[in-house]
């Protein structure tokens, strides 16, 4: 490592000083907005499991020890067979398209309303089932809001010089693919004017990112009663009896704003409109699916937003086609073949020692009270680790069995069997246990209702972490990781979740004011830096700001008490865990709707809080990782 980092360059700039060289050749490969860090340990993950299904398709036996296996590989080859796919063109989709065109009024679409959602189509009442963030043993309903057209609420604005020509790009792009669809001119013109104003209508009501951000926030208990009252248009008590067979106590309400416009949104006089936008989201939805053209052409927004030059070739997409519907199978897969136990273990005593610092840390803290502080242990010890892969498969792939019907006829059978499966878990008991992401995912999570921290097997590599690499560069980069996730349970969304994973205040006033002090100071850190997409928006990355900090401080406290210490070693693996390039397109995208900051500034401005940093390389006033100790934000 230490013959490519620029070593006259880290007082002045970590990030580049570790990944300058790297930075000046790499190219981002023309089917994506990135390269680098994350993004190529997915790449490497993509090509070893592509060569490996490949193999596995063409074999005239297919290994049959795995029937789960068995069936994900039925159904790869119903997406890499385009030869098929590009012959029926659209005509898979033609029987799920006419059920919206059909569509007479408003009362014919509130009575098809329950068999519509099981069938997945968009709606302007999405339900969904999750723990109840008061009461996480069971499972509650919640009523969210519509995803809009462009990325994010501020896209709207007259300010934003993005909003026209997105809009433009995304008519464009329906425009070529009811074409294929083999609609009308006029009718295509018609159904995207309808379609982009019933979107319209909804921007004042919803919550931007920022406001998503707090997602506290988003638990607003209604009774059955005050919720169904929301609507005098269509019968909400109705389609939720009907949509999970029972007659629930309350609804959990993500955005009051927008169901206090629902009847205003919904009605006789706007349903035109709202089945354009319906059948407008069900062909985008259909068309990865169908022919390569309609796949191709039903991305060229995406595209434009994120930055990729051209669209995936087809093998490829029918590849993350394939995996994302058998996501756990393909993880299992994955896990099993190519993560060891040795790995398994060590990772696991890392997480172990990692939350022991942190416990250390808390019973020291000094502005938490000793009230607060034992709670927080507390919660701390009742902290769950998963790492690796989960011990059974998810139930649900069981179900998945191929059919002989189109690529698509499978997907949206296996759609309604996931979505009855959904509504069933209402009221029942929370499996925490259950994994929501697969093993291959190149990333970690904290679930605040589960208390629990995950990491997937496909993490659990270089530069993150390797038997190779030495304890502190490990600590500089999967430890970091690790503690990451674990100060989540601490960060200002976090805390507001108790051991169990209840939405409980367990601060006490002074304590609680204290740390919304601290976390105003990480706002103020971050916010308005400017990088090349524009300025940093401090309020809406401060909570993994939080965990950023929490984690780097912990690991490094745990890379400082081996033996063979190197600090050095530890930071610039910490840098080089951030290195990416990426499309300006989606540097502005993330800007603008992303909770965590730039990966250049997690890099460099979590170390200038640290003073190890400082007397480990030297850094002076005059260098450009100096930051003025009364600037310094150290939480946890």
């Amino acid at each position: 490592m230490s013959d490519k980092i620029n070593q006259s360059l880290v007082k002045d700039d970590l990030y580049l000083a570790v990944n300058g060289t790297w930075l000046k050749t790499a190219k981002i490969p023309a089917d994506k907005p990135l390269t680098g860090g994350f993004a190529d340990l997915a790449d490497n993950i993509e090509k070893t499991l592509m060569h490996d299904f490949k193999e596995l398709s063409s074999a005239d036996t297919p290994d049959p020890r795995d029937p789960y296996l068995l069936e994900f590989l039925k159904y790869y080859k119903l997406a890499t067979d385009f030869s098929k796919r590009n012959a029926d063109g659209f005509a898979p989709a033609r029987k799920y398209l006419k059920k919206i065109e059909d569509l007479k009024d408003l009362s014919d679409w509130e009575k098809q309303l329950t068999d519509l959602t099981l069938a997945g189509y968009s709606s302007p009442v999405p339900l969904y089932v999750e723990p109840d963030m008061k009461n996480t043993k069971l499972y509650a309903l919640y009523a969210g809001v519509p995803s809009l057209i462009l990325p994010d609420k501020t896209y709207y604005s007259p300010e934003n010089p993005s909003s026209e020509k997105l809009l433009q790009v995304y008519s464009t792009m329906l425009t070529k693919l009811l074409e294929l669809a083999g609609y009308s001119s006029a009718f295509i013109q018609k159904t995207i004017t309808r379609a982009l104003a019933f979107d319209k209508s909804l921007v004042p009501h919803v919550k931007d990112s920022t406001e998503l951000a707090d997602y506290v926030k988003s638990y607003n208990k209604y009774s059955l009663t005050d919720f169904t009252d929301t609507s005098r248009q269509f019968d909400l008590h109705h389609y939720i009896n009907d949509l999970i067979g029972h007659e629930p106590n309350q609804v959990i309400v993500t955005e009051p704003k927008y169901y206090a416009a629902l009847n205003k949104l919904v009605n006789e006089e706007t349903f035109t409109n709202m089945q354009s936008w319906i059948l407008v989201k069900a062909i985008l939805a259909v068309s990865p699916y169908l022919s390569d053209d309609a796949r191709t052409t039903a991305g060229i927004y995406s595209r434009t937003i994120s930055g990729s030059k051209e669209a995936m070739k087809p093998i490829k997409s029918a590849y993350y086609l394939a995996t994302s519907q058998f996501d756990q199978v393909v993880g299992l897969y994955y896990a099993h073949k190519y993560f060891g136990e040795t790995a398994k273990k060590d990772v696991t005593e890392m997480v172990k020692k990692m939350t022991n610092i942190y416990k250390k840390r808390l019973s020291s803290n000094t502005w938490l009270s000793k009230q607060t502080r034992e709670k927080a242990v507390v919660k701390l010890e009742k902290l769950g680790i998963q790492v690796g892969y989960p011990d059974k498969l998810d139930p649900l792939y069981k179900k998945f069995k191929v059919g002989p019907g189109s690529l698509l006829e499978n997907s949206l059978a296996f759609d309604l069997i996931a979505l009855r499966d959904h509504y069933a878990k209402w009221n029942k008991e929370v499996d925490r246990t259950r994994w929501e992401m697969s093993a291959h995912t190149v990333n970690a999570y904290y679930n605040p209702s589960y208390n629990i921290i995950v990491f997937p097997a496909a993490i659990l590599q270089a530069p993150f972490y390797s038997l190779k690499q030495s304890a502190s560069e490990n600590y500089g980069g999967i430890g970091a990781v690790i503690a990451h996730e674990i100060s989540h349970a601490f960060d200002n969304n976090g805390a507001h979740f108790d051991e169990l994973g209840n939405l409980h205040n367990w601060w006490t006033e002074e304590d609680l004011k204290h740390f919304e002090k601290l976390s105003q100071k990480m706002v103020t850190e971050f916010d308005g830096l400017q990088t090349p997409a524009g300025k940093v928006n401090g309020k809406l990355v401060v909570s993994e700001n939080i965990a950023d900090a929490g984690g780097l401080s912990c690991a490094l406290e745990a890379a400082k008490n081996e033996p063979d210490a190197d600090l050095k070693a530890f930071f610039y693996n910490w840098a080089s865990v951030w290195c990416m390039k990426s499309s300006l397109e989606r540097q502005k995208l993330l800007l603008a709707i992303d909770v965590h900051a730039p990966h250049e500034l997690r890099a460099n401005i979590q170390p200038q809080n640290l003073a190890d940093f400082y007397t480990t390389f030297n850094i002076r006033a005059k260098d450009g990782m100096y930051l003025d100790p009364a600037k310094r934000v150290n939480i946890w």
